[in-house]
């Protein structure tokens, strides 16, 4: 892992997040890209241009930003962008070749029951990079077991996987495979591959209406220190995708980070 990019928006937990998002690169000797996004909503009639100074402003916030973070040892690169987010921060993660994207799970919301808010449930939900949702206020630690938790073990993207193959090899991590059996099964979504046996140190198999109802019921008892999930249309977040916004109350294990995979298939 290269290079890992963190957008940080106004919210009161971006000094820890940005610190997490440090040290986590610190970990692999990767760089971290700080970016912010702004837009311009202009009027008819507008005469001032304001690109540039929003632009300075925009700088000059994260420069400032990152000064109150103990940055040792690792390279930090504060860009800013224009445009829409989620098209503008796919475009800028193909410019910089990230690897992976930190999210805070409220950007800006202020509400406590909220999980995940609009702006972070826009990214994991319409992009396809992979992302980390780091619970607020979490302190940085070393990942020693892992909960991976599929409904299909079914491969057909090699390069999938590279994100978790990198945290456990950087951490010697145990994974632990959850197969969760749905009604939408079908014949070989439980072979796994050999790729992913030389990822895994065990395997468990649960029958549940959903995979998220799946780690629900074996996420306490595994103790994992990172729950890891692929993105698909209609893959873990199934009850969730509906909206952008996530309650608490719909998602348990909020104290947890989340490793949030492309999509397998």
């Amino acid at each position: 892992m290269k290079s890992i990019l963190v957008p940080v928006g106004s919210s009161k937990n971006a000094e820890s997040h940005l610190q997490y998002a440090v040290d986590f690169a610190r970990a692999f000797g990767a760089k971290l890209f700080v970016v912010q996004i702004y837009n311009v909503y202009t009027k008819a009639g507008t005469l001032v241009k304001i690109d540039h100074i929003l632009e300075r402003e925009s700088a000059a916030f994260l420069k400032q930003h990152v000064s109150k973070i103990d940055t040792n040892g690792v390279e930090v690169i504060v860009k800013t962008f224009k445009g829409k987010l989620v098209d503008t921060l796919e475009l800028a993660c193909n410019a910089l070749d990230i690897d992976l994207i930190l999210l805070e799970p409220r950007t800006n919301s202020i509400k406590d029951e909220v999980y995940l808010g609009k702006t972070s449930g826009k990214i994991v939900k319409q992009t396809d990079i992979p992302a980390l949702i780091v619970p607020e206020g979490y302190q940085f630690r070393p990942i020693e077991n892992i909960l991976f938790a599929l409904k299909s073990a079914i491969l057909k993207r090699e390069d999938s996987l590279l994100p978790l193959r990198s945290i456990k090899d950087q951490f010697h991590s145990q994974i632990t495979l959850l197969l969760v059996k749905t009604p939408f099964h079908n014949d070989g979504d439980f072979d796994v591959s050999d790729q992913l046996k030389a990822l895994t140190a065990k395997t468990l198999k649960s029958e549940n209406a959903t995979t998220f109802q799946g780690v629900l019921e074996h996420y306490k008892e595994n103790k994992p220190d990172l729950l890891c999930v692929v993105r698909r249309k209609r893959g873990f977040f199934t009850k969730l995708w509906e909206s952008n916004t996530i309650l608490k109350k719909d998602f348990h294990s909020a104290t947890l980070p989340v490793l949030v995979l492309s999509g397998l298939k």
